[in-house]
């Protein structure tokens, strides 16, 4: 449902729509097959955010905003995780999740790269050159996580022990993803991409690292050097991240005036946050007047909009703003537990070769998550891929048809 062009409102899409199937057929499944759901660590891990989002529910301004908050963090990190470690049944299924991402990062990134091409994409710097996918202007974020996920996917299966075939293709469709995640101009991306494939490539082992770095580097110089993609605004917008202090420009400047505003709330109300989808209600009153009126979104189909600033675009802000830090040590403490549990039976599929390209990818996908949480949070329709994500790395780590057979 993702390839689709979305529509710009904020509301809710098709995709949601269809993860919400997902967890009724995983209900029906469970209750026609009689057997327990969840093992005992598998039902803490996931359902520790519970106890946050239950509390700052109740504590939200008013029942609407609380209760759209709580079907929202429900969905993303307890419901559709949890049935899609469910109905995930061996480590075909889960490399079918992982050509499937491939799949559609490929399609997204190919309209971006068109986009770029022929001046049809979000505006950025006066130019209507931003590649944003089907997502269009309002989630620019959309199109750069669907890419960052291909990417980090294939280059888990590349770095796994399966077949030459499988392996080369995936090395190719590593390399092609690398454009239009340039082309996004996405900052946090950037980062979160940089961070995992690292990570991917020291955990499969220094060897094949030398091999796949040596490769990446030189599609870098053939794209950048040789063909000159986006030289100039790509040295700028990667400057750019750098300069927080020293003349940072609104964007950055907004970002860290947002981030001070939810540590001030979060004094506030240290313990259970100031409730689900309070963060816009407070923002004025704990923000900076450095914090401009809203962003200017242009392009790829739409027309001039001004978007508001209502989030800190930090998840674990947002969480300890909003839900405190019993909200934030619940609902982190997950994340932990599914990361030291996924390496954990990463470190065992790398002695037995069995399954490293399936832990390399789950593993690589939280990780991607939990770095780009730290420059993003959830909204828009790629929001949903993130509970996919969750539940892929929730299946690694915690089913036994994942980490736990060999």
């Amino acid at each position: 449902m993702l390839a689709l062009p979305v529509s710009g409102d904020g509301g809710g899409t098709v995709a949601d729509a269809v993860s919400g199937l997902v967890v009724l057929c995983c209900a029906v499944r469970l209750v026609r097959g009689r057997r327990r759901p969840l093992s005992r660590t598998a039902a803490v891990v996931l359902g520790l955010p519970v106890v946050g989002i239950a509390l700052a529910t109740a504590g939200a301004a008013s029942p609407g905003a609380g209760a759209a908050g709580l079907v929202r963090y429900l969905q993303v990190f307890v419901l559709v995780p949890a049935a899609v470690m469910l109905l995930v049944r061996d480590r075909r299924d889960a490399r079918l999740i992982a050509w499937s991402l491939v799949g559609l990062a490929l399609w997204q990134g190919a309209i971006g790269v068109h986009q770029y091409a022929t001046g049809t994409g979000a505006s950025y710097m006066g130019e209507e050159i931003r590649a944003v996918g089907t997502f269009g202007p309002t989630d620019i974020m959309g199109m750069a996580a669907v890419v960052s996920f291909g990417l980090v996917c294939a280059l888990g299966l590349a770095l796994g022990s399966g077949p030459a075939r499988q392996r080369t293709a995936a090395v190719v469709c590593a390399l092609a993803l690398l454009l239009p995640l340039a082309l996004s101009f996405s900052r946090g991306a950037w980062i979160a991409t940089a961070v995992t494939c690292g990570a991917q490539l020291a955990l499969a082992g220094m060897r094949r690292a030398v091999k796949v770095f040596a490769a990446v580097t030189a599609a870098a110089v053939v794209l950048v050097g040789g063909l000159g993609v986006g030289t100039a605004m790509l040295q700028e917008r990667i400057s750019s991240i750098t300069q927080v202090a020293d003349a940072p420009d609104q964007s950055v400047t907004d970002r860290y005036t947002m981030w001070a505003a939810a540590v001030d709330m979060w004094r506030d109300q240290p313990l259970t946050g100031v409730g689900l989808k309070g963060f816009p209600d407070h923002r004025d009153g704990h923000a900076s007047l450095a914090l401009s009126s809203g962003s200017d979104t242009d392009g790829a189909g739409a027309g001039f909009h001004r978007q508001p600033l209502l989030s800190p675009h930090n998840m674990y802000l947002l969480v300890l703003s909003e839900q405190g830090l019993l909200g934030l040590l619940a609902l982190a403490g997950s994340w932990l537990a599914l990361l030291v549990c996924g390496l954990r039976g990463l470190f065992h599929a790398r002695r037995s070769r069995a399954g490293l390209d399936c832990a390399l990818v789950a593993c690589g996908l939280l990780i991607w998550q939990l770095v780009d949480f730290a420059y993003a949070d959830i909204g828009g329709p790629s929001t949903v891929l993130t509970a996919v994500v969750l539940g892929l790395a929730a299946w690694w780590a915690l089913s036994p048809e994942g980490a736990g057979e060999r």
